[in-house]
């Protein structure tokens, strides 16, 4: 391969990774927060409070159920 032709691949290769930076500079910079567009989209409606409710009761039946002690007939006389 020529000298030349190597430079100039080379030359069209930081010119893309410049782009490719200036990019993902700009979106570090500040990334995309979707939860702001969407949030309040489901106020008051009935069917999304139903299914927070179900995925709720779902999540809590996982948690370890709590013991009840139970009481010491025995006064220790």
């Amino acid at each position: 391969m020529a000298t030349d032709d190597l430079e100039k691949r080379v030359a069209a290769l930081e010119v893309e990774v410049a782009k490719l930076k200036a990019t993902s500079d700009s979106t570090a910079e500040r990334p995309h927060q979707w939860w702001n567009e969407i949030a309040g989209s489901f106020a008051d409606d009935p069917v999304y409070e139903e299914a927070m409710r179900l995925g709720r009761e779902w999540r809590e039946s996982f948690r370890p159920k709590s013991r009840t002690r139970k009481k010491d007939t025995h006064d220790g006389s």
